[in-house]
């Protein structure tokens, strides 16, 4: 999957280049009568100085600038030489343009009559752009007219003041436009095939970008002389010590201290396997349900997503309410775990749903199963089921979790048989490294949490911002390597699970059309991990009451919404109906987060309470834990 080419080439042709086209630049700015001279060559600012000696100073300064950066890079290079390990190769997007290289090929764009319409286009578009400041026959007296195309990437009033980069940036919109409604023009497609040439293409179209190089993005040049190179000293020392970890740095790694500030809430490790660490937390309340609740998170992702703070943590809110409140905790996999499957998983909710019963005296519990926990908690139901155990789940909710994948959006694109492939090459010590996994996800949305980061660290060499969601998206996890690959192949490609009895775990055969346990299923609006689409179609298996709400935003703040925030909103539809898109046309919308709804919910399934003492309180008089909440497990790297 990585790309073969030598990094240290790369960077420096990539260095050569750049620097190529920041002289062309200047030599433009400087010689051309016709355009304004940019701030940072404000001939004011040389006002009571002697022009000729600052100038000399200048270029000293820039040549120490050059030569620390030189240093720098080269001394890294040298480190690398003498590492034993070679860091993790980052997921680069521009591997696309080779993994796609034979579609792009036969993209119009190459026909004669195709390149014939986007050459003058282009020129009616510089001819209008330059017309804009006055230049050329279609030269307007009003400077102030828009520009043809818009781009939240460059609203900044730099992009436009200038027709150098306003012409650079309007002709990257207009070829970016083109090449994306070219692949509607391809013959010979299927929709799959073409989604992915689409999802390829943005890629490459948002990393080759005029605002991710220094030399065609005027922000960074304006800060470059300001700082007289500083930011980009800054930017270097952010990029080696990235390549050095081989991971994107997005948030102020010394920021948060996990128990401290971020995944506080008090509770205390009861019970752990070579998996999982069970967490129960402190009540807050006199009195609790007295059916208890577990949590299964991903095991793809820290658990601390529904723990991040006071404010926000889902962990938090559902103790004040009165629930006794576990979670699982998954160990982050090692060589230990090579030959972990997804039966594993399976055994292990299952482990942990015996272990609450037994340590409460309960005969049930409730369950939430967080995305691929979700998918997997859907399984556990169908084996309790056929084994005659389903009253040992009260109630199961499924947070953003798909059970039919056959619109499983755009990670679909990385389940077809070359990307299967290279994974193997990714995983010789039985796991893959999480960071893989990261930069995946990272590049589904790439403009977002790729590109932003590489302008404003490496180029802008901006400080980095204490944010704690960010924190946690970078506390990545490894995973096993032989079950996500069955998972990768058995549900995302082949969608077995929805298929009764064509996938088993522990010699048991899964049939989901047998589950009846009552079921909450919450969905992101705009979730592109788990489309709203694809989750809805639980509903198509499942023989159980069900509840579905859909709620405003994606993946994570879909979810991490809480009442006190007042943000998004969330629809519900108390009619039978058989399709998501029925379900839109006739919800009812209610402002604000999902999660009293819920909360209501549980409440009536079984709204006994008992009061909160003995084992309802963990780690109290005569009870054996283990450690405090975090834990151990989420700790590990």
């Amino acid at each position: 999957m990585a790309d073969k080419s030598d990094p240290n080439d790369l960077f420096q042709d990539a260095i050569g280049k750049q620097t190529e086209m920041m002289q062309k630049l200047f030599g433009t700015f400087m010689s051309s009568g016709r355009m304004q001279t940019p701030p940072m060559f404000d001939p004011s600012s040389l006002a009571g100085m002697d022009a000729p000696q600052d100038m000399r100073q200048n270029i000293k300064g820039w040549a120490e600038v050059s030569a620390k950066l030189q240093k720098m890079w080269l001394d890294f290079q040298n480190d690398q030489r003498l590492s034993v390990e070679a860091p993790i190769a980052v997921v680069d997007p521009m591997q696309w343009a080779g993994a796609m290289q034979d579609w792009f090929g036969q993209m119009p764009l190459t026909e004669p009559e195709k390149q014939k319409e986007l050459w003058e286009e282009s020129l009616q578009l510089w001819q209008t752009v330059l017309g804009r400041y006055g230049i050329g026959p279609e030269a307007m007296n009003e400077t102030e007219t828009e520009l043809p195309r818009t781009d939240r990437r460059f609203k900044d009033r730099r992009w436009s003041d200038q027709p150098a980069f306003a012409l650079i940036h309007q002709t990257y919109l207009l070829i970016a436009e083109r090449l994306d409604a070219m692949i509607d023009e391809m013959e010979g497609l299927d929709d799959a095939k073409r989604e992915q040439l689409r999802f390829a293409t943005r890629a490459v179209i948002e990393a080759s970008s005029p605002a991710n190089f220094a030399a065609t993005n005027p922000i960074v040049l304006e800060r470059t002389m300001e700082t007289k190179g500083e930011n980009l000293v800054r930017g270097m020392e952010h990029l080696i010590t990235d390549l050095k970890k081989g991971q994107l740095t997005h948030t102020d790694p010394d920021a948060f201290t996990l128990g401290e500030n971020i995944a506080a809430t008090p509770g205390k490790v009861v019970y752990e396997t070579p998996l999982y660490q069970l967490i129960q937390y402190s009540p807050t309340t006199e009195e609790v349900l007295e059916t208890p609740l577990v949590i299964f998170p991903p095991w793809i992702n820290r658990f601390y997503i529904l723990d991040l703070n006071p404010k926000n943590s889902f962990i938090r809110w559902a103790v004040e309410q009165g629930v006794t409140t576990f979670v699982v905790s998954w160990k982050s996999a090692d060589e230990s775990m090579a030959d972990v499957v997804w039966d594993d998983y399976i055994l292990a909710q299952i482990d942990a749903i015996n272990h609450i019963r037994e340590r409460l005296k309960v005969p049930s519990v409730h369950a939430i199963g967080y995305c691929v926990a979700g998918t997997t908690l859907a399984a556990t139901l169908a084996i309790l089921h056929r084994r005659k155990e389903e009253k040992k789940v009260k109630s199961a909710t499924f947070f953003t979790a798909q059970v039919d994948f056959s619109k499983a959006g755009e990670l679909l694109h990385f389940i077809d048989d070359q990307q299967l492939a290279g994974l193997e090459t990714l995983t010789p010590k039985g796991y893959l490294d999480g960071r893989y996994m990261a930069a995946a996800f990272n590049l589904l949305r790439g403009e977002g949490l790729i590109w932003n980061y590489w302008v404003n660290n490496y180029l802008l060499g901006e400080d980095y911002p204490a944010f704690d969601l960010l924190h946690w998206n970078g506390d990545v996890t490894n995973l096993p390597a032989k079950w996500h690959r069955d998972y990768l192949t058995d549900l995302y490609r082949d969608n077995k699970l929805v298929q009764p009895d064509a996938m088993a775990a522990d010699n048991t055969p899964i049939d989901l059309t047998k589950v009846k346990t009552p079921a909450y299923v919450q969905a992101g609006k705009e979730d592109h991990i788990a489309p709203a689409e694809s989750v809805w179609h639980i509903t198509d298996h499942f023989e159980g009451p069900l509840r579905f709400v859909l709620a405003g935003s994606g993946h994570i703040a879909g979810v991490v919404n809480p009442p006190s925030s007042g943000k998004y909103q969330y629809w519900t539809n108390e009619n039978k109906v058989s399709s998501l898109e029925e379900f839109k046309a006739g919800a009812t919308e209610t402002a604000g987060s999902w999660w009293p709804d819920w909360i209501e919910w549980l409440q009536s399934q079984d709204n006994t309470k008992v009061p909160a003492k003995g084992k309802r309180k963990p780690g109290g008089r005569g009870d054996k834990v283990i450690e405090d909440a975090p834990g151990r497990y989420v700790k590990k790297r």
